[in-house]
């Protein structure tokens, strides 16, 4: 395993994504299990904080944990171990901290609890894909994949994948698919298949492309409840047990 760890991890020079990583998951497991316990009103659990009848929400601490960590990561000392690695670390709890509460920050009120509040766990999700996904290896767009070494051209390689997979992306956010869109951006073929498929019955591309009682629109909304019955069910009970039932 230590092996392992050397020479994928180590000697790429993805040590400090790794820590970002762990500090992230670490992190937002942690602050569940806090607000839960609240929420069960533990009575030796600490409980929230509050200077003087304010209470804080941990946000506020994300926010300056990132802070912290970018100005650190920037400075002269950022690239050096172990500073690279503490403030990847911070960053990642930081991160944690802001998208555990990112449905508060997008509507501007308390909906941490409400079914609205599911937002946040849904960036939770998708950020521990994306930081894993980069820590396997993969850029965005492909563009890993079309440059061979030494080839003539390589830059105008690179210019038509960004173009060519930018544009699939595109295609897949104006049908609706914002989870296969944004993955998309890491694994284009995701965003390929999500360019070809029916368009959700509410999206811009449906309601420009997609006649008012046609059969497409017919389609698209059967196809739609079938999604919904099958994998928006499984993910919010996935989400309940992690991250405790909206009430």
């Amino acid at each position: 395993m230590t092996g392992w760890y050397q020479q994928q991890i180590v000697a790429p020079g993805k040590q400090p994504l790794a820590v970002l990583f762990f500090a992230f998951v670490v992190t937002f497991l942690f602050i569940r299990l806090s607000v839960r316990m609240i929420r069960a009103e533990v009575r030796w659990w600490p409980g929230n904080v509050k200077p003087g009848g304010l209470h804080v929400h941990h946000v506020v601490f994300g926010i300056v944990f990132m802070l912290v960590a970018g100005a650190g990561g920037f400075s002269s000392i950022g690239g050096v171990t172990p500073w690279a690695e503490i403030f990847a670390g911070l960053f990642g709890c930081g991160a944690a901290l802001v998208l555990d509460e990112f449905a508060l920050v997008l509507h501007l009120r308390d909906v941490y609890w409400s079914e609205q509040g599911r937002t946040s766990v849904d960036a939770i999700f998708l950020s521990v894909a994306v930081f894993g996904l980069l820590l396997i290896g993969v850029a965005p767009f492909g563009v890993n994949d079309v440059a061979v070494e030494g080839a003539p051209y390589a830059a105008w390689n690179y210019a038509w994948a960004v173009l060519f997979n930018g544009a699939l992306v595109v295609l897949t956010f104006l049908k609706g698919k914002i989870w296969t869109g944004l993955l998309g951006i890491l694994l284009p073929f995701l965003a390929f298949v999500g360019a070809l498929r029916l368009a959700r019955p509410a999206s811009p591309w449906a309601r420009w492309r997609y006649r008012a009682g046609s059969r497409k629109e017919g389609r698209a909304v059967r196809r739609d409840e079938r999604h919904r019955a099958r994998w928006v069910m499984r993910r919010k009970r996935v989400q309940d047990t992690l991250a405790g039932r909206p009430g």
